[in-house]
């Protein structure tokens, strides 16, 4: 049995640009794919906070340090800037590695500066 599983999540990212005319993708600050393991071309998945919008695309590089999160091409039609986006990628793993899998998480600042990191989501509690 395979599983696809949760790799890494960048969450409350804050959208920088949106551009149109750029060739695609999602340029993400190179030290950001850097400590969550998103390799650049990696497809990954966008979930707008603001609007609802959830879309696919790749990841590539951008300026490192920047805290660039620019959406391209049509993905630019579906965020903003200043909207704030959590970005996933996923893996598939056997049974076992799943049971050994631990994500990577990253939490941001409203100005994309790391706030922290972990590797698991509290379990939510019943009201």
């Amino acid at each position: 049995m395979q599983i696809t599983m949760l790799k890494a999540k960048l969450h409350r990212a804050t959208v920088t640009r949106s551009e149109l005319g750029y060739e695609g993708s999602c340029a993400i600050d190179s030290a950001i794919l850097d400590l969550s393991g998103i390799k650049e071309y990696e497809q990954i998945q966008i979930y707008n906070i603001n609007n609802g919008q959830r879309f696919t695309t790749y990841a590539i590089r951008a300026e490192a340090g920047s805290g660039i999160f620019s959406v391209n091409g049509a993905a630019a039609r579906l965020a903003c800037p200043g909207d704030l986006i959590i970005v996933c990628s996923y893996a598939i793993f056997d049974a076992t590695e799943a049971e050994q899998h631990q994500p990577v998480l990253v939490y941001f600042t409203s100005n994309n500066e790391v706030l922290h990191t972990a590797s698991s989501i509290a379990i939510q509690a019943a009201e």
